[in-house]
């Protein structure tokens, strides 16, 4: 293995898996730190730390790190949401620091640009579209409300240290003056350097600026250039990777509540069925696991969706009533049960949208590892696994994915 990479979520890890396979390079996705490795020439390794406390965020992801390195690791990349979900007290420069210090490292880039899916950043500050992040709608995610669109004020406020700047101007203007810039910055100390991209070229130029250093940070955006740098030495092996054929029954899952999520939900419902789970009604035990698949069973062949997207105001009003952490666990809780019950039980083809979402279905699901399949839109690939047979599987960051997404994901994971 060349490259390791630490995600702190699984929608993440399947998205940065997908940019590292379409560059070239034979990639799997695994479940926490273990799994046989095979041939892979770029690992992923999936956490669920996105939202834990920080001090935990950090004995994982080190942990992760560790056995990355023992796999023979050159390089390890931090991987972080293109939004950098986070809150004033972390995890991401917490993590960042733990793992510069674990590599005994001076520098790390942080830029979490992705320009296919509208994330820019300019003058230090990430934009969503045309809007800043924190006009875009992240300044109401229930877990991790974005509302500083300053990348270096945002990311102070969670490190010990200073957090150093790379412009667009020294971008592009060469390799050498982009090496000036951050050698520049680490000389003063500044460990943490947010780097500006407003469009793939810039990130292929800090792909190639970081190909000697040991970590690396950002959303998958920040890996598209560092497949190039293992060709280059001549460390890629180009070996086609052959995938599974999955067929048999579908369900969509969605309990992402973003703007671009309640859109697709409303697109997939328009031809298939969907059952609603509102948080209150799940709460009080007015729906669980065994009532949903009394309704699913009776449409398990027409691709249901279940879901819990609302309205951000409805999700606030039970998160205020039940606690916000608990009410959340609920909800992941009822995902995971329900997609671990429906696999057991014949299903093949899971898509899922949302990041703690995916999580919680992957882990319910006992996967150790996952091969990473054709795009099915930018970020987001079809995923296939073993489960007792074949199993296909797409996971949906809730910002990602064009509005015929699910429809979309069914077709590409298999067959019914």
């Amino acid at each position: 293995m060349l490259l390791g990479a630490v995600a702190d979520d699984f929608t993440g890890a399947s998205d940065l898996a997908n940019t590292l396979a379409k560059g070239g390079m034979a990639t799997m996705l695994f479940v926490g730190p273990n799994g046989e490795t095979g041939d892979c020439e770029a690992g992923v390794v999936a956490l669920k730390t996105r939202s834990i406390p920080a001090n935990e965020a950090v004995a994982q992801s080190v942990e992760a790190a560790r056995w990355l390195l023992a796999q023979g690791c050159q390089q390890i990349l931090f991987k972080y949401c293109s939004t950098f979900d986070s809150t004033p007290s972390g995890n991401i420069g917490p993590v960042a620091e733990a793992l510069l210090d674990l590599l005994g490292a001076d520098v790390a880039i942080v830029c979490p640009a992705f320009p296919a899916t509208g994330r820019r950043i300019f003058m230090g500050h990430l934009f969503v579209g045309d809007r800043l992040l924190n006009e875009s709608g992240m300044e109401n995610h229930p877990l991790t409300p974005m509302t500083d669109p300053d990348l270096r004020r945002w990311l102070r406020r969670q490190t010990q240290g200073e957090v150093g700047h790379v412009s667009l101007d020294s971008i592009r203007a060469g390799k050498t003056v982009l090496a000036e810039a951050i050698a520049a910055e680490s000389h003063a100390s500044r460990r943490l350097i947010v780097a500006d991209a407003i469009a793939d070229d810039d990130l292929h130029a800090l792909g190639k600026a970081a190909a000697e250093h040991k970590l690396i940070t950002g959303g998958s955006g920040v890996a598209i250039g560092l497949p190039q740098n293992f060709r280059d030495q001549g460390q890629l092996s180009n070996e086609r990777i052959s995938f599974p054929e999955v067929s048999g029954p579908g369900i969509a899952l969605c309990g992402s509540c973003s703007s671009a999520s309640q859109k697709q939900v409303g697109q997939y419902l328009k031809h298939r069925p969907g059952l609603a789970i509102h948080p209150s009604a799940l709460m009080e035990g007015q729906i669980d696991v065994p009532r949903a698949l009394d309704w699913i069973n009776s449409r398990k062949d027409h691709e249901p969706m279940i879901y819990s997207t609302a309205d951000p105001a409805a999700v606030s009003d039970a998160q205020a009533h039940f606690g916000r952490d608990v009410v959340a666990a609920a909800i992941e809780r009822f995902f995971g049960d329900l997609a671990r019950t429906l696999a057991d039980n014949g299903t093949r083809r899971i898509v899922v949208g949302g990041g703690e979402t995916s999580g919680a279905v992957v882990e319910a699901l006992r996967l150790q590892s996952l091969q990473i399949g054709a795009e099915i839109d930018p970020g987001v690939p079809a995923l296939f696994a073993d489960r007792n047979g074949p199993i296909g599987i797409a996971l949906k960051s809730g910002n990602f994915g064009s509005e015929d997404f699910f429809a979309k994901a069914m077709k590409r994971v298999g067959r019914a």
